[in-house]
């Protein structure tokens, strides 16, 4: 079946985007040792059509700062309504080039920050309606797609020093012998995962023992720990946590960009008798030298550096890659612009030889990413060696396809697109500031709505 069935003449006639928000920090489900008060939210895209085909994307947030998204999403909305679905998906590399760099609003990027994370929203709305209309999951879709086809969506423009089309084209070309063996695995297996979800830094002690004890009685093997805020308290709970787990299970810290780079390599050396596979984001996302540093310095010492949850684009991505910085790549499926930018990640990755642990949880990341890794190792990577997709099972009620596992393992999608649709009740109810959800928070004094508040308005012409 065409990767265009469908499309000569229908439109995108529409495209709404709303503000979706969830109290997690109630609860400090999501805290970590930068963001202790998270509120686990999204800019919720949905591309309509003048058929009845949609297509649903996301970006994640967590909370204030979701509606900064949401209007660069409709500053952006002009550049997909009012054209043929064919014309957006026959070169969908110039779609993107149309988003990342449209003339204006690319001086509030370019390719970063709120406008990337908006060009994201609308690319994986998109790319949800391509896979729809083919009526493939997204992974199949990408699976089913001719090595040149699929290459043909990426932007290749700043990253052509260290990967061309063509390397591209023959990397996936060269890993096609196997690939029905490969499929039949993963719908039987599964992909392995861990779990973050006992290791939020908000936790008390009494609730990261509980939970850990209920995952193991459920088979988890691989348990991530937040840290960064308190070196004692940081080693009295990694002992906490090696002590339940045992030596034969997988334990990973993280950081979420606490430290500086000196700071990072001393930290990570008092907790490294907790025998820990990896440190994840040690310090700024942007450093690339920085992080090169760290891992240096803490690989005699079998640690690992894992990254790239906040990386702006796939030249940050390139950069660390190129230079060793990278032990394990942690693609996110909203930070960057969406399924070509991740997939140029991916092949990044492929080529330096480095394995992809794709950062999840949140708002849909575990729906969205499972497609991603599962398409890398039918048709990319082949293996599953030192590579696991992140767990966390806040909030997987909201969405009506959820991520599936299995002993552990997340099984692949059956249903048609990339299984961000929520729940039209969800969207309702937790529609921010005026959702029923919120309102009751609000009325009984559970959550303060930062914007009821006065704000003080500077008057420069006050007193002159």
């Amino acid at each position: 079946m065409s990767a265009n069935v469908g499309c000569d003449a229908t439109k995108v006639r529409g495209l709404s985007v709303r503000d979706i928000r969830f109290p997690t920090s109630l609860q400090s489900d999501g805290s970590d040792a930068i963001h202790p008060d998270p509120d686990y939210s999204c800019a919720y895209v949905i591309v309509y059509t003048d058929s009845d085909l949609k297509g649903h994307g996301l970006t994640f947030t967590i909370g204030r700062g979701t509606e900064l998204v949401v209007q660069a999403v409709k500053s952006l909305a002009h550049v997909v309504v009012g054209k043929k679905l064919k014309d957006i998906f026959t070169n969908f590399c110039v779609t993107w080039r149309q988003l990342t760099s449209e003339s204006q609003l690319r001086w509030v990027g370019p390719e970063k920050g709120i406008i990337h994370l908006a060009v994201a929203a609308i690319v994986n709305a998109l790319w949800d309606l391509w896979a729809r209309m083919n009526c493939k999951p997204m992974w199949k879709f990408l699976v089913d797609m001719e090595p040149e086809q699929l290459v043909s969506t990426i932007d290749f423009r700043y990253i052509g020093d260290v990967l061309k089309p063509e390397e591209a084209v023959k990397m996936l070309k060269e890993m096609e012998s196997g690939k029905d063996a490969r499929e039949v695995h993963m719908r039987q297996k599964g992909y392995p995962a861990y779990t973050t979800a006992a290791g939020w830094l908000g936790y008390s002690q009494e609730k990261i023992e509980r939970l850990l004890k209920q995952y193991m009685v459920e088979g988890w093997r691989h348990f991530k720990l937040k840290v960064g805020q308190n070196l004692q308290d940081d080693k009295r709970r990694c002992k906490i946590v090696r002590d339940l787990i045992g030596s034969d299970k997988t334990l990973m810290v993280d950081a979420n960009q606490k430290w500086d780079v000196d700071q990072a390599i001393a930290w990570m050396k008092e907790l490294a008798p907790y025998k820990p596979l990896w440190i994840e984001e040690p310090t700024s996302p942007d450093d690339v030298l920085g992080h090169l540093e760290v891992a240096k310095a803490l690989k005699p010492l079998g640690i690992g550096v894992a990254s790239g949850e906040m990386f702006q684009n796939r030249v940050i991505f390139k950069q660390m890659l190129q230079s060793g910085a990278l032990s394990f790549c942690q693609i996110d499926a909203c930070r960057v612009g969406g399924v070509p930018e991740v997939l140029a990640i991916y092949l990044m990755a492929k080529k330096f030889n480095v394995p992809v642990c794709p950062h999840a949880g949140g708002v849909g990341l575990c729906e969205m990413v499972q497609h991603l890794q599962i398409w890398d190792y039918i048709s990319l990577s082949g293996t599953t060696k030192d590579r696991l997709i992140e767990y966390v099972d806040h909030l997987r009620g909201h969405f009506k396809y959820p991520r599936v596992l299995k002993d552990c393992h997340y099984m692949p999608p059956i249903s048609a697109g990339y299984s961000v649709e929520m729940w039209e009740k969800t969207l309702m109810d937790f529609e921010y500031p005026y959702g029923p959800e919120w309102k009751k928070l609000f009325a009984n004094g559970s959550y303060v709505d930062p914007s009821a508040a006065p704000t003080p308005v500077c008057d420069h012409t006050h007193g002159l």
